[in-house]
């Protein structure tokens, strides 16, 4: 994890920015794991704003074997999960270290566009911004690309709540 200057979080507390978080720091701050856990390191994190979460893409997912065996293609609904999970990491960062593992629920998803099959090998760079934040809930825009080219995008929103 790489720590730079403290901002304030949204609660008016100071937070550390952060220019990376590895998978463990990732494990801190959502409750995600494997094999449901799809972001394996943090970037670029703007606390309040943006943050890009990087996601590996092996032949060893356990969804490769259903979808589709001759033909391998990471199922859309999880480019969209990894969407959300680093806006999760982003929310939780953000708020501080007492939001550390909260839920975050999907509220909504809207404008879901995929342009391009995500296969084993590939790199996913999930860029992800805020829109706007009320309370516990958080509007985004992410856009999802493997080699400088969006494979997908969309619009959601989510919750944070107590455990």
């Amino acid at each position: 994890m790489t720590l730079s200057e403290e901002q304030k979080s949204e609660t008016g507390k100071e937070v550390d920015v952060l220019k990376a978080a590895d998978v463990m720091r990732v494990m801190e701050m959502i409750p995600h794991r494997y094999p449901f856990l799809l972001i394996d390191k943090m970037v670029d994190i703007v606390p309040g704003e943006s943050a890009v979460g990087i996601k590996n893409v092996t032949i060893n997912e356990g969804f490769f074997q259903g979808h589709f065996p001759r033909e391998p293609v990471m199922p859309g609904v999880l480019i969209i999960e990894s969407m959300a999970q680093t806006a999760g990491c982003l929310v939780v960062h953000t708020l501080g270290k007492e939001s550390e593992g909260k839920l975050v629920y999907f509220m909504s998803v809207d404008k879901a566009r995929f342009r391009k099959p995500v296969v084993p090998g590939d790199q996913l760079h999930v860029h992800v911004k805020k829109v706007q934040n009320r309370g516990p809930v958080w509007k985004f825009e992410g856009k999802v690309m493997v080699d400088g080219k969006v494979v997908a995008e969309a619009s959601y929103a989510a919750m944070i709540m107590d455990k």
